[in-house]
Order: structure tokens, then sequence, then C-alpha cells
């Protein structure tokens, strides 16, 4: 292995040499642990050291890294202490997620680094935000993403990749080819010679590296980032290199060839460094013993505070706490009593314009929102107001896209996400619920985001274009799920999730875009999340509802002047008002619960189970749900209307009120 060290200087060459070791010693101390029962489970990057180690070092600390779960290198490279990451490992409520995550899923915000997922592509999106962030901000920084061989063929790679081609970002992505996805050779992968080539279908700049090389990392790394600041464009970089455990340890190794260990134990990343100094004179074998044993009296040192550490104390209060950031969630009055008529589009429109003006740190991003205004033209005139930076067109990367939200978040920006119909947003789930919604409660990282989702039936758009998926997320802690029925409350409540740092997905009927208006407050104003609203009082009976349903069950109740019916407008489905519905169903004692969604897995079994174990005794009759069909929604406007829960809330109310 050839080193080439022009230009560096002796303290240089030697920080990269003590940085290589660390996580080398630590890892054979993990595996002594790990044979003798003291912790459970262990990835091992032995091996393949270099890539995070020289990577990191080539960095500022302030710029982030998205590392993998064979990246200790990146940790120890930033100094993150041994005894907290130990703490860590062990699931103990001192380490960086208080015992909710293992080994490397966690981030600190004090070391720049982004905790990973276990789902394989999604960090590079993140990537992606905190980079753009650094270009609105006009910071001369990068951020960089490590995946594997195996992640490359997951869409999320070709998204994030694509994204930060599209609008120029300065992302460094590092590909640690080590020859396996697992067990899954890298030519069952993907058939091109080499993944650096896979950038040139991007329109960026690709290399290969030698991973096992530590110089040769370092430099291209540096040389890399450099590149990313001047020019303003993402970088591919792949570093050839060889894990020389399982993919875990419980997984062996039977199936690598046994030539393979032998040709890659000779290109030992730490070896090959620490003799190469040697022979150079950089150090001495007496150095080398001395920084050995200072890693390993603090390896020693971190191992006793971790076994010596109390069980972690059980507290519900406290695991509750963490769902959601803080946010004062309180009602804000407009400054003036002035109203207009607006239609609901309206409404959302200037609860949008509103905010962008009440937070410089605001982002919209969605496909056709610039010029175009979106599909339904609710940013209109937008990117002539607040410019192209701020209001951003996106490719169809729905995945990349509320990844790069996140990211722009723990860089302090705001983002609106809008997707063109709720029904696309399942391309971009995972992003939602495993890296949004369980962040804060992971590390304590907020994801200011919301996501616009344009819903429900109604107007022949047929199964593609018309879900109310709404229960897809209440069912996930960390989202807040809302769902206006009128152009007040739309345009408070949007104000108010925008504010709100935790992310919020923002049901808008689209059947109600320009079919209703009312008297809007022409100020900014917001309404608290959370809160349900009794539209209609009545003793007979009470329709629980939200969205469209509102409307169906003020057109029963003007249909049916003979009964007095209670109309409870839910407003937000995550968090729930349990209070309102106690009061309401305490009011009336006969229940039915009105929704578009589909009958089963719908809110509606929830809000039923609910009121059944709280207000039993305050029952006069079976609790109802009326819901749409459990069926895909048709296009025919017949078969449509039949879908529809509205086509059986006469039948459902008839026999509530006769039980």
């Amino acid at each position: 292995m050839q080193f080439d060290i022009k230009g560096m200087d002796k303290a240089l060459l030697q920080k990269l040499y003590l940085a290589l070791l660390k996580p080398r010693m630590i890892e054979e101390k993990m595996l002594v642990l790990l044979r003798q029962g003291k912790i459970s489970k262990w990835f091992s990057g032995i091996g393949q050291e270099a890539i995070a180690v020289g990577a990191t070092l080539a960095l500022e600390a302030d710029e982030y890294i998205m590392p993998m779960h064979r990246n200790l290198g990146v940790f120890t490279a930033r100094e993150v202490p041994f005894e907290k990451l130990f703490l860590q490992w062990q699931g103990h409520q001192e380490g960086f997620s208080k015992g909710r995550e293992r080994s490397f899923h966690f981030g600190t915000n004090a070391h720049h680094i982004c905790g990973m997922i276990s789902h394989l592509g999604p960090q590079l999106a993140i990537a992606d935000g905190i980079a753009l962030a650094h270009k609105l901000k006009k910071e001369n920084k990068v951020s960089l993403a490590f995946s594997g061989d195996g992640a490359t063929s997951e869409g999320d790679f070709h998204e994030a990749l694509n994204v930060a081609a599209v609008w120029g970002l300065p992302v460094i992505f590092i590909v640690e080819n080590n020859g396996y996805g697992l067990s899954t050779p890298s030519d069952e992968q993907f058939i091109c010679k080499q993944i650096a080539d896979k950038a040139i279908g991007y329109g960026m700049k690709g290399i290969t590296i030698d991973g096992n090389n530590i110089v040769e990392v370092y430099q291209q790394i540096a040389e890399a980032r450099a590149y990313c600041i001047r020019e303003q464009k993402p970088i591919l970089v792949e570093c050839m290199t060889f894990r020389m455990r399982g993919h875990e340890e419980a997984s062996g190794v039977k199936y690598v060839p046994k030539e393979l260990f032998e040709l890659w134990a000779k290109k030992d990343p730490l070896q090959n460094f620490e003799d190469f100094l040697v022979k150079k004179k950089i150090i001495t074998s007496s150095d080398i013993e001395s920084y050995r044993a200072a890693i390993q009296a603090e390896i020693e040192a971190g191992i006793a505070v971790g076994f010596s550490k109390t069980d972690t104390l059980v507290s519900t209060e406290a695991e509750l706490a963490d769902i959601y950031a803080p946010f004062d969630n309180q009602a804000i009055a407009p400054s003036t009593a002035q109203v207009s008529e607006k239609k609901m589009i309206q409404a959302i429109s200037e609860a949008l314009d509103q905010s962008m003006q009440r937070h410089p740190n605001l982002i919209l991003m969605g496909q056709d929102i610039a010029a175009y205004g979106g599909a339904f033209k609710v940013t209109e005139g937008f990117v002539t107001q607040f410019g192209k930076q701020r209001v951003r067109n996106t490719p169809i990367c729905e995945s990349a896209i509320v990844g790069a939200a996140l990211g722009l978040s723990l860089e302090g920006i705001k983002s609106v996400v809008e997707m063109q119909f709720a029904d696309f947003v399942s391309v971009g789930f995972n992003q939602i619920v495993n890296n949004l919604a369980k962040i804060n409660y992971r590390w304590g990282q907020n994801a200011d985001v919301v996501i616009r989702m344009p819903t429900g039936a109604g107007v022949g758009a047929g199964p593609f274009h018309s879900q109310s998926n709404e229960a897809w997320f209440t069912h996930v802690p960390g989202l807040k799920v809302v769902y206006p029925s009128n152009p007040v409350d739309a345009k408070g409540l949007l104000m108010a999730a925008i504010a709100d740092p935790n992310p919020v997905l923002f049901f808008e009927h689209k059947a109600l875009y320009r079919s209703i208006s009312a008297d809007v407050p022409d100020e900014y104003y917001q309404i608290p999340m959370g809160k349900a609203k009794l539209v209609n009082e009545g003793e007979d009976a009470c329709i629980i509802t939200y969205g469209m349903g509102v409307i169906w069950a003020q057109q029963y109740q003007q249909n049916h002047p003979e009964v007095a019916i209670s109309i409870l407008d839910l407003r937000s489905l995550a968090p729930l008002d349990n209070d309102a519905i106690s009061e309401v169903v305490k009011a009336t004692g006969k229940v039915c619960i009105l929704h578009e969604d589909n009958l089963t897995g719908g809110i509606g079994g929830e809000i039923s189970a609910w009121i059944s174990e709280h207000c039993f005794a305050y029952l006069d009759a079976p609790i109802m749900r009326c819901a749409s069909l459990d069926t895909p929604i048709p296009f025919n406007l017949a078969l449509e209307k039949q879908y529809l829960a509205n086509s059986r809330l006469e039948a459902t109310m008839q026999k509530l009120l006769n039980y």
C-alpha cells in the first residue's frame, strides 16, 4: 500500500494514526465483551475504519455527518466520549437516546452527527436538506452521508442523488463498497463496473478510491469538500474496502470465500499505515505502546462506569413527554377584527403567505408549486413574492423531499411540503413514520415539518387521487394529524401547524377548496391543535366527525329539523380532544362517528373504543360508525356516491335515534 504524504506534516499523520487506532481497539474490546455475553449485539467495521476516520477528519467539526452502523470512526474522530458511547450501546438511560435505541441509531447535535435508522438510504436525503440550508445561508460548508453498496439499490439512493444534483447541493455521498449487502455479493446488487459510474446518470462527479488507505481517503475527501463548496455541486465517492467480520457477529461469514479474507488481510488499513509510519520514523514502537495504553485506559474506564450504572428508571410520564418537542399550543388572536369572505383554498393560501412573512426561515417545497402554483393553485404568485429559494419546485422524489425537510430542521429551518395528492404520500411513508415521527423521542431532535395533504373523494378522481388516508398516520406516535372542515379553521390551524416544531400531517379536502366560504380574519392568528369544536348543539344524539364529515352532518341536521343533533368537529385527529368527546357523549347518550375514510381501520374505531372504555355509563345506545365502503374508491360517479359514507348516514342515524 502506497501513502502519498506530500504536504502532510508529522502532527497530522500522527493524528490520523491515533484516530484510526482508537475505533479498532474499541471494536476488539467489544467483541470480547460480546463473547462473554456482557453486550448483546455488535456491527463490526474492522477492516474499513479508514473511511469513517479519514472522511470525518477531512471535514470541519461543525459540518454534519450521516453515518451508518459500521462507522464507529465517525464518533471517535468527533471525540464523542467513550463512556457515553458505551452507555448508549448498553441501552442505558444516560446514553444519547435514553435507552430507546441501540448501537449507532442516535445523533448528537453537539458533535454534528445525525443518527441513522435501520432502513438503508433515508440518511442521504437528510444530507440534502442540511446542504440546502448551507446554500440558503450562504455558508461554505458541506454535509456528508454514508451508505453501503447494498443501499445503492434503494430508491432513496436515487432520489437523494437526483435532488442533490438538480438543486446543486454541496453534499459528499460516500459509498463503502465492501463487496456485500449483508450476504448478497455486489454483482447481485448492481451490474455496473463501479458504483461511482452511477454518478454520470445524475450529471454529477463520481470517483473511486482505496477505502483502506487512510491518507488517500483523507486527501480525496478534503478535495471533494473543496470541490463541493467551490462548484456548489454534489459528489459521489466510492470507497473500495472489505469487512473482516460478518454483517453482525451472529450472522457469520460462511458465505465469503476464504481467499478474500486472505487478500484483504494484507490490506488492513491500520497495520499498513502503522508499518509505514514506523518505517518513516514518524512514530516509534514506544509511541505505539503509549498510544495503546492511553486508549486502553480510556476504554476500561468507560466500561467500568457503564457496568456500574444502576438499571434504567422506568417512567411512563417521561416516555410520553418526549414524543413531541415542546410547543406552546395556545390560541393567538388576530390583531384586528377585520374579516373578509374567503374560500377554503384562499384561506390556506393566506395562511402560507402570512406564515412566510412571520417566519423568515420557512421554506415551501413541492411538485409544481413555484411558477405553476401547485396542482390546486394554492401557492400561485408565491415565487414572485418570496423567490425560488423559498418556494421550491421539487423533482418527483417524495421520499427525498421529506428527508430534505428533516435535514432543514436540523439547521433550524422550517418547511412545508406539498403532496400533489395525499395518495402520493405513500412514496414518502418511511421518512414520515420512521424518521420524522420518531426523531425527537430517539435523541431530542425536532422535525419542524408540515406536510400538506390534498385529500378526499367526491370529485370523480378515482382510486389514486381520492383517498382519505389520515388513519395511516394517527397510529404513529410523534406525528400530529390535522383535518379542518372550513376556511376559518383551515387558516388558523395551518398557521399553528407551521409554528409548531413537530411534524404535522395537514389534510385539506379537495372538494371543499372552492365549494365553501366563510368570513375569515384577515390578520395572522392560530387555532390550537388538539382542540375540537362543537359546531351544533342538540340533545337527541351526536355526530363526531371531521373534514367533509362536518358538512355531511350539517346537511343532515338541515334536512331533519325535527331532530336536535350535536355535531363535534374534531379538527385534530392526533392528538384527539378526548375531553370534548366525553362532554358531547355525556350530553346526548347516542353517538354516531362519521368519517370519509374506510370503515375498517378508520379512526372511528379508535374513538368508539375510547368512548366504550371511558363513557360507557352514559350511553343510551350502541355506538354507530358511518364510514365509506371497504373498497378502493371507484371512478364512476354513481359508484363513488355509493362508496362514500354520506350515502349511509340517513340509515345510520335512523337506527341510532330509534334505538
